[in-house]
């Protein structure tokens, strides 16, 4: 017998597996709030230098706003006035009239006392709370990179901790961890600080991440697998269209950032209520404990007398370990031949899904339509995708539809970049297509990921994978600023990478009816293990 066996006989989608994934939502809720926050408090809204030195007393104070910016500001080709520059002195001159006059070129200098800002639709931002603009605009574009840094090292080490000890020990750290460093973002007195705090930010919720989808899954039986994966992104994209709500009336970013942790609070409230992983504990010996938790399992699900016929010393013989008492590490994920062989094309799956996932994210300023409505779009349009993806993957199964999916987002992008900028909506509406195509690519990365590695290696795998993923996301925002050299690069790029990863898919083995694979010898002896049985039993 099996362990898919023991989970199908406990109703491997019962109340049990659903309080579990409720208890998971309240944390993952943090997920896209933090993941997409830079939206919004990295914004640089229309901006002007300060023209108080310039004040030379007399006819200067006589004249009205309008009057004082137009002698003090050089204006652009479309009319607006210039942002970096003004000039050395008033040009009274400006106020004539004459064509002659206007023509003339002004000696400029740089913003000599700082920056005027339109606080109309943000009060406060991280460039107008330290002038991250003009020559610090890098800086204020690097905030994502840094954040997604540390979400880049926290998967790595939280796929250890959570291997090592344990889901749910994991995924405590990771609560804590967020909440401490993400109120700390908050109350951050200089950059620097700001810059830190996010970082170990995106350290602690990368755990969040990697770690729920895992112990979600792991739970639940082979025919509900899909559904569950599916099910568990839902809450991504209704926070994901929740967070320009929350940000239109939360509009400084001190207290926004605050909001996106305090979930938290009551994830950690709620943590004690959600069990440990079965087949991590009986991978690791720990039979006695596993019983336990599927004998409360059995208890909410109606199936008490099944477990009363189960001993634990049963249960140490549904999942075979390699070696008793091994601890194992990212180094066995390419040790073996086929376990090398998937974690190179998983990877560069996991690294053109998020790059270009997050190229189209980070990027919702672009299209020429309210930065909030647009999120909204953005976070709408993923609902239908999981409609679409579920169909998809029962249909045609895992490895079409992460190719199918990546191929479409690719065209996508290149379909925006051939749309002028002055059809604003249509460029919006190509882009969501394209968001919607990207998500449905993410959601079936996470799944198909989790079906691909055996339980002793599932997390590190997942940690590897999110590792790759972050480093597809550091880069993106510093891919977007090559549109200043050449404007098409960025989604150039972009949709070559997503072609990249489609074909790296088109190489991975299909996972749907597959029992899950347990230990390293089940990757390497076995292509694959059908499943006959329509309540999901295998076999064997």
């Amino acid at each position: 017998m099996k362990f898919e066996n023991v989970l199908a006989e406990l109703d491997g989608f019962g109340r049990y597996q659903l309080r579990m994934i409720l208890l998971v939502v309240i944390p993952r809720i943090t997920l896209p709030f933090h993941f997409l926050l830079n939206n919004f408090i990295a914004v640089i809204p229309s901006h002007h230098c300060d023209i108080s030195s310039l004040d030379d007393g007399g006819l200067f104070r006589n004249l009205s706003l309008s009057e004082r910016l137009a002698i003090s500001i050089p204006v652009q080709e479309d009319g607006t006035l210039r942002s970096c520059e003004m000039f050395a002195e008033p040009q009274y001159q400006l106020l004539s009239n004459s064509s002659n006059v206007a023509d003339l070129a002004w000696p400029t200098v740089s913003c000599q006392t700082g920056w005027v800002y339109d606080n109309s639709t943000f009060k406060s931002t991280l460039a107008t709370e330290w002038d991250l603009v003009c020559e610090k605009r890098r800086v204020n574009r690097a905030t994502a990179t840094i954040f997604f840094m540390g979400v880049m090292l926290g998967a790595a080490v939280f796929g250890y901790i959570s291997d090592r000890f344990g889901r749910k020990n994991g995924l405590l750290v990771s609560y804590v961890t967020t909440t401490l460093f993400g109120l700390a973002s908050a109350f951050s007195y200089n950059f620097p600080m700001f810059a830190v705090m996010r970082f170990f930010t995106g350290f602690g919720i990368s755990g969040i991440s990697i770690i729920t989808i895992v112990l979600c899954i792991e739970w639940v039986d082979i025919k509900h697998r899909t559904a569950v994966g599916v099910l568990m992104s839902m809450d991504w994209s209704v926070s994901t269209a929740l967070l320009p709500i929350v940000a239109y009336f939360v509009n400084d970013w001190r207290y926004l950032t605050a909001t996106a942790t305090s979930p938290l609070f009551l994830a950690m409230i709620c943590w004690r209520w959600l069990p440990e992983s079965a087949r991590w504990l009986i991978s690791n010996g720990k039979v006695n404990t596993a019983h336990f938790y599927l004998s409360n399992c059995a208890k909410v699900n109606g199936r008490e007398q099944f477990m009363a016929d189960i001993k634990p010393e049963v249960l140490s013989k549904v999942i075979v370990v390699q070696t008793q008492n091994r601890k194992y590490s990212c180094v066995d994920l390419v040790r073996t031949p086929r376990m090398r062989t998937r974690s190179l094309l998983i990877g560069t799956v996991w690294f053109g899904v998020a790059c270009t996932y997050y190229g189209i994210s980070l990027n919702v300023t672009g299209f020429g339509v309210n930065i909030y409505l647009t999120q909204f779009i953005y976070g709408a349009i993923e609902i239908p995708a999981k409609a679409f993806i579920l169909y998809s993957l029962n249909r045609i199964g895992r490895r079409l539809s992460q190719t199918g999916t990546l191929v479409l987002t690719g065209l996508c992008i290149i379909c925006s970049m051939l749309i002028p900028e002055a059809n604003g909506v249509f460029r919006t509406a190509v882009g969501a297509l394209g968001k919607m195509f990207a998500e449905a690519a993410f959601t079936t990365v996470f799944l198909y990921t989790t079906e691909l590695y055996p339980t002793v290696l599932r997390q590190n795998g997942l940690g590897y994978c999110s590792f790759m993923a972050r480093i597809g996301v550091s880069v993106s925002p510093l891919i977007m600023l090559a549109e200043e050299v050449w404007v098409p690069f960025p989604h150039t790029v972009f949709s070559l990478v997503a072609f990249s990863a489609a074909l790296s898919a088109y190489f991975l083995p299909e996972t749907q009816n597959v029992r899950l694979p347990e230990t390293i010898e089940d990757v390497e002896q076995t292509r694959r293990r059908s499943i006959s049985t329509p309540d999901g039993k295998s076999p064997t």
